[in-house]
């Protein structure tokens, strides 16, 4: 087997992206203060071609080096908005039709293993702090909360991981079937 090689995978220009049809889904990161975390968020977002990031609270917007050091560029393709509060961002999101899932362990929460996002629906997911998760307030003001199973010792997982986890999810079976 050889590697692809980058020229050879033709991938979009900015244009072209901004362009394209989109992923029904918009990424909230809830006071995640990591920029390296928020850059990888914007990375993971180009490359299934999620709508948007909105960035609530302590979370860096760009430019910043720090997050183009792991976006590697995906925050000028990927459209994002700045919210005051996760709860700001929630709110507009559900009067705009959105389906808004909490990622976060809580009581009767859905398994990611039995999640199926219905086509033609638009969907948001929030992403929370990497200490105390997402608001309390934000997953009240959620349709409900999605929960990745966990095997291991740890509690947790960190945001930009868990966030890819769920960005797949969504591509997996909203496009990618």
């Amino acid at each position: 087997m050889r590697k692809v090689r980058t020229i050879e995978m033709q991938r979009l220009t900015v244009e072209e992206f901004q362009q394209a049809e989109k992923l029904p889904l918009i990424v909230v990161l809830d006071d995640v203060r990591s920029m390296y975390n928020v850059g990888s968020v914007f990375r993971t977002c180009d490359t299934f071609r999620v709508e948007a990031v909105y960035l609530c609270g302590i979370s860096c917007t760009p430019p910043a080096t720090e997050i183009h050091k792991t976006a590697l560029g995906a925050e000028e393709s990927v459209s994002w908005k700045y919210f005051k509060t996760a709860l700001e961002a929630v709110e507009e999101l559900k009067k705009q039709g959105y389906t808004v899932y909490s990622v976060e362990q809580v009581e009767h929460s859905t398994k990611l293993q039995t999640f199926v996002p219905e086509k033609g629906k638009k969907y948001a997911v929030v992403m929370g702090n990497e200490v105390k998760g997402v608001h309390q307030e934000v997953v009240d003001a959620s349709n409900g909360c999605l929960e990745i199973p966990q095997l291991g010792t740890k509690h947790s997982m960190n945001v930009s991981v868990t966030t890819g986890i769920i960005i797949y999810k969504f591509a997996e079976e909203l496009i990618l079937k």
